[in-house]
């Protein structure tokens, strides 16, 4: 008898089909513990921390060619840029367990444990995942220490009076971030990545996504998560797409709570930049969101209230659509499904052309077909 089930009944349509991913391995090579940190590169270091403070980051290291931003819970920073030639994503840092499984890991992948630089301290195995992104996989690293968080309200609701003779005035000012919760991958390549995450890392699935009518031909999308045994971790520290080019999507970072993250977004709003989408509640995962364009146009998202999972619960399935991604709040917006006119949509209608009818791809014309249909629902 298995401890296992499904979560149909919090938010998915239904469980796994006979002969469906299982979302998970038998004995994958290490399990991580955590998303790290994430790495970039960008021309303009200042305007990178400008941004990132009025976002919520506190700057744990700068030098003259890269810049750490953290949250406020104590660990490694939430994000590393480094100056470089043009804007991009350069890939994910993951947490080893320990440096025993730092080794196991480099000896299985054929790769060298190499130190990291005294900023971040500690070891990491480099490699790249079968679309061809960078991953670090990183242990004993320099722990920073916890700094002030914002305080959650206090609440009169249900009836009780919780709070007498006080106002609520929440501050109009950069909503802390807390932590880094977990970045949103696209790749031509999405089963194969998605078994390699799994089965080198240990990662599982919570949530499949298909395309409608198409579900016999696999998942399109999976919300992914550490396995911690029965210590909850987050629903999803990795998400990744099917689409026609790898690329990164969006990254999220928790905040104290929904007053914290409304207020935090009218202090980014004030400040010259541009919401996405938001304010809402996902479905998958269920955080109360709100998304942004840094100063360089990488999409990011404030979230608060998200779902934590151990490792008995199994992966649930649903159709992917537009309309689907939020149980309240704006629809989703053009900027945000990457459809809005401009660069990033151009890049992708080339992509498409390019890649669509290629055969070392896993986007073809059905799969073009059910993403035209996700952005129209």
């Amino acid at each position: 008898m298995t401890t296992h089930h499904t979560h149909s009944d919090l938010h998915s349509e239904q469980g796994a089909l006979p002969g469906e991913h299982r979302g998970r391995v038998a004995s994958p090579v290490i399990k991580v513990r955590d998303l790290a940190w994430l790495e970039f590169e960008k021309p303009d270091l200042d305007g990178a921390e400008v941004f990132g403070h009025a976002f919520g980051f506190a700057t744990s290291f700068r030098g003259a060619d890269e810049l750490h931003l953290r949250g406020a819970l104590a660990g490694t920073p939430a994000v590393v840029i480094r100056r470089g030639a043009r804007s991009r994503f350069v890939g994910p840092a993951f947490l080893a367990a320990d440096d025993v499984d730092l080794v196991r890991l480099g000896d299985h992948l054929g790769v060298r444990v190499q130190p990291l630089p005294d900023p971040l301290g500690g070891l990491t195995v480099d490699t790249l995942d079968p679309s061809g992104a960078r991953v670090r996989v990183v242990s004993s690293c320099h722990q920073l220490p916890a700094l002030p968080v914002q305080t959650p309200l206090v609440h009169n609701v249900n009836g009780g009076t919780t709070r007498t003779n006080a106002t609520q005035r929440p501050a109009r000012e950069p909503a802390t971030v807390e932590r880094l919760g977990h970045v949103v991958l696209q790749t031509t390549r999405y089963r194969q990545a998605l078994d390699w995450y799994l089965e080198k890392l240990g990662l599982i699935v919570s949530d499949f996504l298909y395309y409608d009518g198409q579900r016999a031909k696999g998942p399109t999308m999976s919300f992914i998560r550490c396995d911690r045994g029965r210590e909850p971790a987050d629903h999803h520290t990795l998400a990744m797409t099917l689409g026609p080019r790898t690329r990164y999507v969006h990254s999220a970072y928790q905040v104290a709570d929904l007053d914290a993250l409304a207020a935090g977004g009218e202090f980014l709003k004030d400040a010259g930049y541009k919401r996405s989408w938001g304010i809402g509640r996902h479905i998958q995962g269920s955080q109360i969101f709100d998304y942004w364009r840094d100063d360089k146009g990488f999409l990011v998202e404030h979230f608060t209230d998200g779902d934590m999972f151990d490792d008995t619960l199994e992966p649930g399935w649903a159709p992917m659509t537009a309309s689907g991604l939020a149980q309240w709040g704006p629809p989703a917006t053009p900027d945000f499904l990457g459809i809005k006119p401009g660069r990033e949509s151009l890049a992708e209608l080339r992509s498409i052309l390019a890649n669509v009818t290629r055969s070392d791809n896993e986007f073809d014309l059905t799969r073009l077909r059910g993403l035209l249909k996700v952005a129209n629902s």
